[in-house]
């Protein structure tokens, strides 16, 4: 589980990090970013938004804030992407087709993206 100091929790972080329009995007996964600019310390922090539209049972849209949980935090754990210490926020939308995917299939997406960008 990530823990509640990487989490991004307010409103106003989120709207800010959307409003920067910084984001890097596949068919299942979009990511907004929000670079640092002056303090380099600062823990980045990550949000994750899954809409009524990917589906209607809060269970399986559950499952994908879960597995996009457990990814970041392994990147985090293992160093993975240094390059995530460049940023103040990430916020992982998912799209219709990250319905049904494993945990595998999401790691390898993220990498794909994450790589494109960095």
């Amino acid at each position: 589980m990530l823990n509640k100091i990487y989490r991004l929790k307010k409103y106003s972080a989120f709207d800010a990090t959307y409003r920067l329009k910084n984001y890097i995007a596949d068919d299942k996964f979009c990511i907004y970013f929000g670079k640092k600019k002056t303090n380099p310390d600062i823990i980045t922090k990550f949000g994750f938004v899954v809409g009524k539209k990917i589906h209607k049972r809060a269970v399986v849209r559950n499952r994908i804030k879960r597995l996009l949980r457990e990814n970041f935090r392994l990147f985090i754990k293992n160093s993975e992407n240094t390059f995530i210490n460049d940023y103040i926020s990430l916020i992982c939308v998912a799209r219709a087709n990250s319905v049904g995917l494993g945990f595998d299939d999401v790691n390898k997406s993220l990498n794909e993206l994450l790589k494109k960008h960095g």
